[in-house]
């Protein structure tokens, strides 16, 4: 057991930690990746499943053509050299949710090579760090089932819906410093994976997760300490969390003078503390060969050339974009591009409308509050298309209905009856701005007329009236006089 220290931040500045990340990302096919098994999240247990799932003896392999694009795109989007000749391997290991007993993956050839994914993070100092989270390789292979205990002390359930689910596996150079850097690239691997539409990157039902592999040294030493590895994490803040616990953990042991073993640890979410689960002395041999019943993969030309014709503008490459073109802060481009369906509609709505800072305020405003309302429903299902929505912008700078008319009163009719003109409802609502001066002036005449000594109390200094002044105006004309108009007129009338 280690002795409790209480760490002081000078010891803890002397250790640097060094993390890498091992990322399962499930892909979301229709058919599992050796089977046309459905490939579907929250069915019953065991109805999605075959005598290929099950490895039923004398059944064969087939490789799911899909499975093998999805993860090229993920290579493309990550800058990786794709191995354009490659096989699967037989991983040779016993889990009781394993039913062939080894799992198909990719050992000496894994399908994309190098790369790596830009991150930005703030450290815990507060300064924003830009950094390119460096990939060692990304391989294809196949999910595992699940073992169901329900609270039971001596029986485990089995579902095999999971099993040959097609997963690509991202391994990280071990490169990361921090937890906010680790969280950083997670947080990027989620949003790149649903951008280019290879899987819902969704942690709590395990589309997409997450292991450690942590260790740490002091600053400047050139070796890398002994590896720990931590599993069961199920959230980016979790991760963090777990590198924040491990890293004292393993200091105060270095400082002990204990020896760290090369161990596979559990995350505990409810403590935030990590606990040994298995020791991993030496390396599993897992006596790799290669896969006798599946053809080599071979990616042609052609083939390497539609999915790259066929791949979505990535994050990054939006992100430049709307701040160089259309002149986005960064700030509402990084809202903007976090998930692309909210990003097409911006740019859709934009072009519409002929400005693309008001289509941000009204994308970020409006728009995102009724997805946030509506079970973080997507940009798609957002009643008004583009086009609509862009009618009602193009009312607002016209002057002819004021922003708060058109946000609070205008857009929710809509909303409710998208198929109505914009024009339409606000004429009939009488919601449209008198902009006509000379109308309003004898408006703004009543008025004055009206309170002589507010009128001599302004002229006196107390500029504060002019809120007064064009409150009284906006009663008279029952809220159809143009703010900015009747403005002009006070201010001319008053000088």
């Amino acid at each position: 057991m280690t002795e409790t220290l209480t760490l002081s931040p000078e010891v803890l500045a002397k250790y640097e930690i060094v993390i890498g990340l091992e990322v399962h990302c499930q892909l979301q096919t229709q058919t599992k990746i050796f089977a046309a098994d459905a490939n579907q999240f929250g069915s019953e247990p065991n109805t999605n499943i075959s005598v290929i799932t099950l490895a039923h003896p004398g059944t064969l392999p087939k490789l799911n053509k899909k499975a093998v694009e999805y993860a090229v795109r993920m290579g493309i989007a990550c800058g990786c050299e794709i191995t354009r000749h490659t096989i699967f391997d037989r991983k040779n290991y016993f889990y009781p949710d394993l039913p062939k007993g080894y799992q198909l993956s990719q050992d000496k050839a894994p399908i994309c090579v190098g790369g790596g994914i830009p991150v930005s993070f703030k450290d815990k100092s507060g300064k924003t760090v830009e950094r390119t989270v460096k990939i060692h390789h990304i391989h294809l292979e196949e999910d595992a089932g699940k073992s169901v205990h329900d609270g039971a002390a001596t029986d485990t359930l089995l579902d095999y819906n999971r099993a040959g689910t097609p997963l690509i596996e991202m391994v990280t150079d071990p490169c990361i410093g921090s937890a906010e850097e680790a969280g950083a690239f997670l947080t990027a691997v989620r949003q790149l994976v649903r951008f280019i539409d290879i899987c819902d990157g969704n942690m709590e039902e395990g589309s997409l997760r997450c292991d450690l592999n942590i260790s740490v040294r002091l600053k400047g030493a050139t070796e890398f300490g002994t590896k720990v590895e931590v599993k069961n994490m199920n959230s980016i803040r979790n991760v963090m969390k777990a590198v924040e616990t491990e890293f004292p953990r393993q200091v105060q042991m270095v400082e002990n003078g204990e020896t760290i073993l090369q161990e596979t640890r559990m995350f505990d979410p409810e403590t935030g503390e990590t606990s040994g689960m298995r020791l991993k002395e030496t390396m599993n041999d897992y006596r790799y060969f290669p896969e006798p019943d599946l053809a080599p993969v071979f990616i042609s030309d052609e083939w390497m050339n539609q999915i790259q014709a066929e791949m979505p503008p990535l994050p990054r490459v939006l992100f430049e974009k709307f701040t160089t073109h259309y002149g986005l802060s960064a700030g509402h481009a990084t809202t903007l591009v976090d998930t692309k369906d909210v990003a097409f509609y911006f740019e859709a709505l934009g072009a519409a409308c002929g400005n693309y800072q008001a289509a941000a305020n009204w994308v970020l405003g409006p728009v995102k509050t009724f997805l946030n309302e509506n079970n973080d429903a997507t940009a798609e299902q957002f009643p008004l298309s583009p086009a609509q929505l862009a009618e009602v912008i193009k009312l607002v700078e016209s002057n002819q209905v004021s922003h708060t008319t058109a946000s609070q009163k205008l857009l929710p009719v809509l909303l409710e009856n998208p198929s109505l003109s914009p024009l339409d409802v606000a004429q009939q609502n009488n919601w449209l701005q008198n902009s006509d001066a000379g109308a309003l002036e004898a408006i703004v005449d009543e008025v004055l007329a009206a309170m002589p000594d507010k009128v001599k109390e302004f002229k006196k200094g107390k500029k504060g009236l002019m809120g007064l002044f064009v409150g009284e105006v906006m009663k008279k004309s029952k809220g159809s006089a143009d703010p900015k108009v009747v403005n002009q007129l006070l201010g001319q009338k008053l000088a």
